[in-house]
This record gives C-alpha cells, sequence and structure tokens, in this order.
C-alpha cells in the first residue's frame, strides 16, 4: 500500500516539490595510507544511494566523480604526505561544490579520506560565506604538519580552513586557492573521542565546541546536536554543513574504516542527528568519508556501506516513519492508489 501511494505521489506533483540534491563523489585516499577508501563513492552509488534518494521524491543530480591533475609539487613542506595530490583534488572538490551549491542543490559529497573537507567546506564558504560546521568524527582532524604524527592530511583538515591557526602553517605550495576564511568558532565537534594531546591543547585554547562520547551519553544526542547549535549558530542564521566520518559510528555499526575506534555513536544516533539538522531548513551540505570497502568481508563492508546510506537520507529528509506526505495527497480518496 505505502509503495502504491509513494508511486502516485511521485507521478502526480513530481519531484521538484521535494528539493534538489547534487552528488559528487570524490575517490581519493592519499590524505591517508590505507588503500580502498576511493572506491567509497562507488560503493554507495552501487549499493542504491540515489534510488533510495530518488524514491522519496528527491531530485537527484550525480556530477559523477572528480578528476585532477596532480600538482607536481618540490617537497619543500615537511611531514606532509602528497601534498600536490591533496591541493588538486580538494580545489577541485571546491570547484564543484560551488557549481552545485549555485545550481540551487543540496550537496552531498562521498568520499574518499575526510581530507576531502577542505573542499567541500572552502567551496561552501565561497558561496555562502556565513557557515557553521558540524565535524562528526572520532578524531578532531586538527593537527599541523608540525604536530601531526603521521602527516595524513586527513587528519589536518580542520586545521587548514580556520583563521585562527592560520599562523601555524608555512607557506603551502599549490593551496593558495585556499584561504582560511572560516573561525573556528564556526565549528562543533560531535563524537570525539580519540584526540592529540596538541589537538586538546588547541580545544582548549581556543574555546572550541567540542562534544565527546561520554557528553553523548550524559545528556543524549538530540541534546547535543541542539547545545552544538546554540554554540555554532545561535541567531539560526548560517548557512549549515555537516562532514561525517563513518568512524564516529562505532565499529559495530560501520566497521570497514581506516581508523575506527571502539565506544562510537549507535546508528540510530547518527541518524538522528542528521535529520535534527535537516529540521534545521538551513542544511545545505553532507560529506559522508572514510567508508573502506577494502577493510573487511562482504558483510562488514554492506553493514558500513547501508549505514552510509542511512545516514545520508537522513540528512536530506528521509524520515523513519515513512514518507510524509502533503496535504494535496492524504485528502485523496483511498480508492486512487488501488
Amino acid at each position: 500500500m505505502f509503495a502504491k501511494v509513494q508511486s502516485t505521489l511521485i507521478k502526480k506533483i513530481g519531484q521538484r516539490n521535494f528539493g534538489k540534491v547534487g552528488i559528487i563523489g570524490v575517490p581519493f585516499e592519499k590524505g591517508q595510507s590505507k588503500i580502498g577508501v576511493a572506491k567509497g563513492p562507488d560503493a554507495i552509488r552501487a549499493a542504491g544511494l540515489i534510488t533510495e534518494l530518488q524514491t522519496v521524491g528527491l531530485d537527484v543530480h550525480d556530477y559523477g566523480n572528480v578528476a585532477y591533475t596532480p600538482e607536481e609539487l618540490p617537497p619543500v613542506v615537511d611531514n606532509m604526505s602528497h601534498l600536490g595530490e591533496v591541493a588538486a583534488c580538494t580545489h577541485r572538490v571546491s570547484q564543484l561544490v560551488q557549481q552545485a551549491l549555485k545550481d540551487q542543490r543540496r550537496v552531498i559529497t562521498l568520499g574518499g579520506d575526510h581530507s576531502v573537507g577542505i573542499g567541500t567546506i572552502d567551496g561552501h564558504v565561497k558561496v555562502h560565506e556565513d557557515v557553521a560546521v558540524l565535524w562528526v568524527d572520532a578524531h578532531a582532524d586538527l593537527n599541523t604538519n608540525k604536530t601531526s604524527e603521521s602527516g595524513n592530511v586527513h587528519g589536518m583538515p580542520v586545521a587548514l580552513l580556520t583563521s585562527e591557526l592560520s599562523d601555524y602553517w608555512p607557506h603551502l605550495p599549490g593551496m593558495d586557492w585556499q584561504q582560511p576564511m572560516l573561525s573556528i568558532r564556526n565549528f562543533a565537534y560531535i563524537g570525539l573521542r580519540s584526540v592529540d594531546r596538541y589537538e586538546r591543547l588547541v580545544i582548549e585554547k581556543f574555546g572550541i565546541t567540542a562534544f565527546g562520547m561520554e557528553d553523548v551519553e550524559t545528556y543524549g544526542i538530540h541534546e547535543i546536536v541542539h547545545m552544538a547549535l546554540k554554540k555554532i549558530d545561535p541567531d539560526h542564521v548560517k548557512s549549515l554543513h555537516v562532514s561525517f566520518d563513518i568512524d564516529s559510528l562505532d565499529p559495530l555499526e560501520a566497521p570497514s574504516t581506516g581508523t575506527p575506534v571502539r565506544g562510537g555513536l549507535s546508528l540510530r544516533e547518527g541518524i538522528h542527528l542528521m535529520e535534527e539538522m535537516y529540521r534545521t531548513r538551513r542544511l545545505n551540505a553532507v560529506d559522508l568519508v572514510e567508508v573502506n570497502p577494502e577493510i573487511g568481508d562482504e558483510h562488514k563492508v554492506k553493514l558500513t556501506v547501508d549505514a552510509a546510506i542511512q545516514v545520508i537520507q537522513a540528512g536530506v529528509g528521509y524520515s523513519r516513519r515513512g514518507l510524509k506526505l502533503p496535504k494535496e495527497i492524504t485528502d485523496m480518496p483511498l480508492q486512487t492508489f488501488r
């Protein structure tokens, strides 16, 4: 019965009434060292993401996967692996995000590792300027090349994006297109449970809004989301961006990821977080990153990909109560759907 109602709904009033979504794939893995995360975007698509979004009436445009030409840069920046690749890829990501937003679409970016957030947030800020970011992650990603133990850029994007930390970086060849225009006060973390000592110092020094798993357990995810929004968007006017690392979920929920940390969010908490962000009516961009189909057996990969799709669906309006029908549909006699 519900399927008939859904089908009739889409035919009668069209997808245009349900919003427009743009999908950008970023098959990029040079921001970390584990092979396979570049296959994340296509794995999520192959599991039926676009069909699932269209089923609830969304107008979906897939911009395809990002293509770029790597920068050939001299190795002048210590402890920052594959800077040329990162610079070229994230620059192209920024351009595509800008295009999708100008096309009046909510942007869903499929990673790839979390270094892609450099490009997605840069593109968002260049279009909407006043942006607030919810960084949902087990890790703070606040290292610089001088503090990182690995040199992997997927642990550095927040430090690269924020104006207060700009003086902590050397000149980065190939990154001149990216200026740290966003204040650290416009960022909030949810799900933290593996934070380096330097990152803790930065969080305390700048008074960054940060909620770890202990906070989630104490207050509940609903209150945590609204506490975060009250800090980073107190006047309810900013364009919102969620950068969701799948490792924010507990490994029991999403095992196929490169840096899992036990004790994370449940899938229900991740979904509710995204539902609440959608209900603000200001969520314009979502990143879903660090799904690695090369880690784990078929069951674990499916579990992780399915979790990613459910998180994305919640961010574009899918309700666990089912499809919310407009009055012109609910007023129809049941015979219409036979």
